[in-house]
């Protein structure tokens, strides 16, 4: 019998984590060694237990599924990773390619496409689905005209992208901070290069920036660490020290 290929799962909704490690357990080829609800969590695990591929999520809290690809293939390249997500615009795919995925399916994909980017990436191939592969052909015919403005995503690095997601849930300086392992001040800097670049003037400019952009669904309810009031007329706010945002309660 052969050997089953280590499989970690990265997806922040308990349901579908719990199906997908249900129905690849029952094939046979495959052993789910973890689990991870979240990026930063991912990379943790695959270096603990160095599975031979990982199945993620992009859009995940805390720490994206981009940026824990991009930490997982500087220090073990030779794990295999596939994404799963309903991102199929070619900002997505492209900076998913840029960092080292092997594979891209979509949630709507079947489950026989699923096992199809799972076996072509073991064999060393990369797999994207139809549309994703379309939309990334399309994309490069029309990009002829290198006067057409960039969009938002464009301009925007992917760390810069990562602090706005984190910003925009309503994180501290502090907790962005330690997620991307960097200084409290060097997020400051971030959010005000942010504000540059988008020529946005406030807090709330930014968390529709990253709605618009597809980084968080919906407006915060209420940022995570924070107790207080919101600004006037219900508009985000800045804590004292302007390291978070608060929502209209």
């Amino acid at each position: 019998m052969s050997a089953k290929y280590r499989l970690l799962i990265a997806e922040d909704h308990n349901l579908l984590r719990c199906g997908l490690r249900s129905m690849l357990s029952a094939l046979g080829d495959y052993e789910v060694v973890g689990e991870a609800k979240d990026g930063k969590e991912a990379c943790q695990q695959a270096i603990a237990l160095t599975p031979d591929v990982i199945l993620t999520d992009l859009s995940m809290p805390g720490m994206n599924g981009i940026d824990a690809v991009a930490t997982i293939k500087r220090r073990s390249p030779q794990i295999r990773i596939v994404v799963l997500t309903v991102h199929k615009s070619q900002e997505y795919v492209r900076e998913a390619l840029r960092v080292g995925v092997d594979g891209y399916v979509l949630k709507d994909a079947s489950f026989d496409e699923l096992m199809a980017a799972l076996r072509a990436v073991m064999q060393g191939k990369r797999h994207l689905s139809a549309d994703v592969y379309g939309n990334l052909v399309q994309s490069f015919v029309s990009r002829g005209d290198a006067s057409t403005p960039k969009s938002a995503w464009e301009l925007l690095t992917a760390r810069e992208r990562s602090v706005l997601k984190l910003v925009a849930e309503g994180r501290t300086n502090r907790q962005v901070g330690q997620y991307l392992n960097l200084s409290p001040k060097t997020i400051e800097k971030y959010r005000a290069n942010l504000m540059h670049k988008l020529e946005i003037s406030n807090l709330t400019g930014l968390v529709l920036a990253a709605i618009d952009m597809g980084l968080i669904a919906t407006m915060p309810e209420r940022p995570i660490g924070v107790h207080g009031p919101a600004g006037p007329s219900g508009v985000l706010s800045a804590a004292d020290d302007g390291t978070s945002i608060a929502a209209c309660a």
